[in-house]
């Protein structure tokens, strides 16, 4: 997986664009339970009430709440208030929003930060709460007397009296010890708590203000309720911003790494593709790359996502609840047992099916392409047979991992929904000893359900990422393969002075890793305008011979040389330039007569098309379909006879007009007829240029200049016909065998 990070970095501005647009839109659905609780807490329970710091209180409230604070406590809080009555400058303007002002003065809260709404809170929290009491109590006298060890009776003041006129006048110690004595009740109580039980007692304050509350209540819930829908837009377009740079970027990378891959197998000589099977390169170029596109898509979008939302959701619930974080850490750890159980059984799975998918594109491609013999020896049913256990090990495979991740899901569906249960059952108890709030226990649960998606969705990427890294280590081997035949660093030129001039120096080869030679002091020269024949029996290495001079593989001794340069000194390209080349299977492409003959030079004009179809003797069939050199050419040529096929690859051949001209083994399914025109054809158009054929046909190469006679890698006879029947006894073996006596003659 790490050979192919460098494919990442031309996408890396996508991929940090990508990591910060996560970053908010996990910044956003952690806000949103926050919200939801303030919209439960405040909104519903404290009827839009934000915190126990009153907007505005009336004096005579005021006088109350100051005496159950100390001298630095009262001075605190009446620096944070303006006192408004009808001298003041806007005293209409407060009028309008407090209709009480009317009738005595008002406290109006100054704008403060949220640091000094926190000290406030407790203070004027609390002071609240303790005139609340006491006025309930004055009015109740079972619960004045509940009051009396506070050391002072409240059940024994005369009725009519002001309590809160006497309480100036108690001992100070006295005074503390009441105050201390109710303060007690609220000690255990949380900011949250305290604003929650002082809500209803501000919000009776409001309504004597002449504030309509419910309006107060309602503008809270829109306002909190529209940022919630605003922060689900962000999380929305987010997601579509990361979901579409994710896919460029995977995509682009796909791209650039099947493109690289295509380009590195173009490269490969025989020798390399003996390292892979077609099947397989199939594989790696299609099924191997779509698995590491799928792969980023999931990291970009899972893999930096789930940390983020996962530690900030830990955080949050730290917060809300720190005596339930027990519940978090008891299903994270039920969920790793339960990853780490399926991911060891179904890891070796994950791993063997790239294997399986190559095997039945190895045997699919087999059947397909050999449908013809196949039926010709009744074979189908072993080939359908052999295709059935190619499918069904891949299947059963693809089953038994699927069968674990849908087996994980209701698992997964169990593990939150007893989490919700349990949330619910040890909140519902705080809730009840006023230790937690509603709200808050909703959100703990939604942020508990966060930290079990975010390890859920790390946990898919342990199980996706092992197919992927071996897709990704396929790929990898095959852009690792270093071509063994390579352009020199210092490329020479040919020599202009001849033109086709191919010449073999005691030149030997033997395959990768062979023990010995399959050809061993072969040396010839083939001369322009001159036909050089090599013939000998089969498997005497006569195609090896001339794929040497292509360069599909290079010689392990001598050399070979064209117009007197070693063709390892010079280009490839400008090598392959110079040749003409038939090889015994005319390969044809799928598209139409005239782009196939055209893949030699696309520039030819449409008379040299036409010419190159009457040398090689395929004019005949090519004027009689319908669409001429439109005619539609399916893929390998399948479409045409094994003729037509070989003559529309000598045709190609001859649109390149080259210098040099190869034919292996390239007329051997044309009848006597059409072979014997076409070499007419041929030295008469091509007589400046050098000819090399490779045949088993000796009736091929009767009149050749130059007959090359290989056997068992080696030259055994050179010269004409008439020489080689004269002194070479394999040649004459062939010919023989081949031909009657009239013929040779």
């Amino acid at each position: 997986m790490f050979r192919l990070f460098k494919y990442l970095k031309p996408y890396a501005l996508l991929i940090v664009i990508s990591i910060g647009l996560l970053f908010a839109q996990a910044m956003a659905d952690l806000a949103l339970p926050n919200y939801m609780s303030d919209i439960v807490n405040v909104g519903i329970q404290q009827g839009g009430v934000e915190n126990a710091v009153p907007m505005a209180i009336r004096s005579s409230e005021m006088d109350k709440l100051v005496v159950f604070m100390t001298s630095e406590e009262k001075n605190m809080v009446l620096a944070d208030y303006t006192l408004v009555d009808s001298s003041s400058v806007d005293f209409e303007t407060y009028l309008e929003k407090y209709p009480a002002l009317a009738a005595e003065s008002v406290y109006v809260l100054n704008k403060i930060d949220e640091a000094e709404t926190a000290k406030l809170n407790p203070i004027t929290g609390k002071s609240l709460l303790v005139v609340s009491m006491i006025e309930v109590a004055v009015k109740d006298p079972a619960k004045a007397a509940a009051m009396s060890s506070s050391g002072f009776d409240l059940s024994k003041i005369p009725a009519g009296m002001d309590i809160f006129a006497l309480l100036p006048q108690l001992p100070a110690d006295q005074l503390a010890q009441m105050t201390d004595s109710v303060s007690e009740k609220f000690s255990a109580m949380t900011d949250s708590m305290l604003n929650q039980s002082a809500a209803p007692v501000i919000r009776a304050e409001y309504e004597a203000l002449g504030v309509d509350a419910n309006k107060l209540q309602t503008a809270y819930i829109l306002r909190i309720g529209g940022l919630m829908l605003l922060l689900t837009l962000v999380t929305v377009l987010c997601t579509i911003a990361v979901g579409l740079f994710s896919a460029r970027a995977a995509a682009g990378v796909s791209r650039d790494i099947r493109r690289d891959v295509f380009a590195k197998v173009e490269g490969f000589s025989k020798a390399e593709f003996e390292k892979f099977s077609t099947a397989s390169l199939i594989t790696r170029s299609t099924n191997d790359i779509t698995q590491i596109q799928m792969v980023i898509i999931m990291i970009i979008r899972m893999v930096f996502y789930a940390p983020i939302i996962g530690v900030g959701a830990v955080i949050h619930a730290v917060n809300k609840s720190p005596s339930m974080t027990w519940i978090i850490a008891l299903a994270v750890g039920i969920l790793l047992v339960i990853i780490l159980t399926v991911f060891t059984i179904a890891l070796p799975r994950f791993k063997k099916i790239q294997s399986l998918i190559d095997r039945l594109n190895l045997v699919t491609r087999e059947s397909l392409s050999g449908i013809m013999v196949i039926r010709a020896f009744n074979t189908q049913q072993f080939e359908a047979d052999r295709f059935d256990k190619a499918n069904t090990d891949l299947t059963d495979n693809s089953l038994f991992v699927n069968r674990i991740m849908v087996i994980l899901m209701p698992i997964m569906m169990l593990i939150m929904n007893g989490l919700s249960v349990l949330i619910i059952w040890v909140g519902a108890h705080q809730v009840a000893n006023s230790a937690l709030q509603v709200g808050d226990m909703m959100a703990f649960m939604q942020y508990a359900m966060q930290v079990v998606f975010s390890f859920l969705m790390l946990s898919m990427m342990f199980i996706i990422l092992p197919r992927a890294s071996v897709s990704a280590a396929r790929v990898a081997d095959v852009l690792a393969v270093e071509p063994t035949i390579v352009d020199p660093k210092e490329p020479k030129t040919f020599d202009t002075k001849t033109n086709g001039l191919v010449e073999f120096r005691d030149v030997s080869f033997r395959y990768p890793n062979a023990e010995e030679d399959v050809i061993y002091g072969i040396s010839f020269t083939a001369k322009p305008g001159e036909t050089t024949a090599i013939i000998g029996s089969t498997g005497s290495g006569k195609s090896t011979v001339i794929n040497l001079i292509p360069r599909f593989f290079d010689v392990t001794g001598g050399s070979i040389l064209v117009d007197g340069v070693d063709i390892r000194e010079v280009r490839q390209s400008e090598l392959r330039e110079k040749i003409g080349y038939v090889p015994q299977r005319g390969m044809l492409f799928s598209g139409t007569i005239e782009s196939n003959l055209r893949y030699a030079d696309e520039s030819a004009d449409i008379d040299t098309l036409k010419k190159a179809i009457s040398i090689a003797q395929a004019e005949e069939f090519v004027n009689t379909t319908e669409d001429g050199l439109q005619t539609e050419i399916s893929q390998g040529g399948t479409n045409v006879s094994g003729g037509q096929k070989q003559r529309l690859a000598i045709a190609r051949a001859l649109v390149k007009q080259p210098p040099i001209y190869i034919f292996d083994d390239a007329l051997s399914a044309l009848d006597f007829k059409t072979d014997s025109a076409l070499r007419r054809a041929l030295k008469k158009e091509t007589g400046k240029s050098t000819m090399i054929i490779v045949t088993q046909r000796v009736s091929t190469i009767k009149t050749a200049e130059q007959i090359i006679v290989i056997d068992e890698g080696k030259i055994v006879g050179k010269g004409t016909h008439q020489q080689l029947m004269k002194n070479c006894e394999t040649y004459r073996e062939i010919a023989t065998s081949q031909l009657s006596k009239e013929e040779l003659a």
